[in-house]
């Protein structure tokens, strides 16, 4: 089973923002790519679905869980900030089905640890967008990197 990989999805600006940025929600584009999120992984049939405390991370999710009827579990682990401590999750997790919702910042740390001899244009071109998910295959000794699921771009 894969781990699904997801960077949330496009929240209001940071700098626009005036409250605690962990309740920085998505914005109305954010809203559709979670939406869009449901037919991308539904197929996987996660058996988890974790997110960072963020609520971005948490509402791009949400569609999903609700359509699979999963509850969603806050993680510190994929808290900004937290690639090292993401990645030790991801190998206590290998071979589960989930979905792990984060940020930027950990998926950078992630895709750095699991392709080290890519050059750095490769890695630019598997780094993950907002909205935009990896399929990692993994085993208590490997994980992978097998697919890259992008969204359709809004016209």
């Amino acid at each position: 089973m894969p781990l699904l990989v997801v960077r949330h999805a496009r929240a209001g600006r940071r700098s626009a923002w005036e409250g605690d940025d962990l309740e920085r929600p998505l914005s109305s584009r954010g809203e559709a790519q979670a939406e869009a999120l449901i037919p991308l992984l539904a197929g996987y049939r996660p058996r988890r679905i974790l997110a960072s405390p963020a609520v971005r991370c948490f509402e791009t999710v949400r569609p999903l869980a609700e359509t699979l009827g999963l509850p969603i579990e806050s993680v510190g682990e994929l808290a900004e900030g937290n690639g090292q401590a993401a990645l030790l999750l991801m190998r206590r997790m290998a071979g589960e089905g989930a979905v792990l919702s984060t940020h930027g910042d950990v998926a950078a740390d992630a895709l750095q640890a699991l392709t080290p001899g890519l050059t750095a244009k490769a890695r630019h071109k598997l780094r993950l967008l907002k909205g935009e998910v990896w399929v990692i295959e993994s085993t208590a000794e490997t994980m992978e990197i097998v697919d890259h699921l992008r969204q359709e771009p809004r016209r």
